[in-house]
Formats: structure tokens, sequence, C-alpha cells
């Protein structure tokens, strides 16, 4: 049942992470844009330049503000990943720990298996 549920939540991730990728690319562009925008604003000597920079550098925030909601696919994404995680790690079972005996020698394999993992 847990990997059903895991499952469902994985492709419900996936959508979200699907629809919300164009936007995703777009904020990625704009913050892109907007650190070399900076960049340039910082190098400008004149008065004239440092004011089309911080136009321009509006503009591209303003781009970017329009795309917010592009924060949902990186949470999905990260969602995505911590399923993964989590789906993996149960396929990792080691030996069944359900002996009683607490015997180094007869729990070795047991106890073996729990280090390396």
């Amino acid at each position: 049942m847990k990997k059903f549920i895991l499952f469902v939540g994985g492709l419900i991730a996936l959508s979200i992470l699907m629809v919300n990728l164009g936007p995703m690319v777009l904020l990625g562009l704009s913050i892109w844009l907007l650190y070399i925008i900076f960049k340039q604003f910082v190098k400008s000597d004149s008065t004239a330049g440092k004011i089309g920079w911080v136009l321009l550098g509006l503009l591209v925030l303003s781009m970017g503000l329009a795309n917010i909601y592009a924060i949902l696919g990186i949470v999905a994404a990260y969602g995505l990943y911590i399923i993964i995680k989590n789906w993996k790690e149960e396929a990792r079972d080691p030996v069944s720990s359900d002996i009683s005996d607490d015997d180094p020698f007869e729990n070795f394999e047991r106890q073996w298996e729990e280090l390396n993992y």
C-alpha cells in the first residue's frame, strides 16, 4: 500500500513539474538576466547608462515576477526527489531483523548488512 501511495504521489509531483517546466525556465532566465544587468549597472559610469540598466532591470524583474508560480514546480521537483529516495530506501531492506536472539555469532550477517546500509 505504501508503494502505491508513493507511486500516486510521484505521478502528481511529476505532472506538476511538467506543467511548470516552461515558467521554471523563464524564471531561471530572468534571474540570470537580472544578474547580468546588475553587473553591467555596476560597471556603468554614466548616469544615462545607469538609468537604462535600471529600466531594463525593472522590465526583466516584471518578467520574473510574472513567472513566480514556477516555485511550485521547484517544490514538486523536490517532492519527487524525496519520493524516489523513499522508494529506493524501502527496496533496500537488509536481512530481516525479526530474530529475537542477540547473539553476535548467530546474527553476524544481519549486523553486517546493517553496518553496510
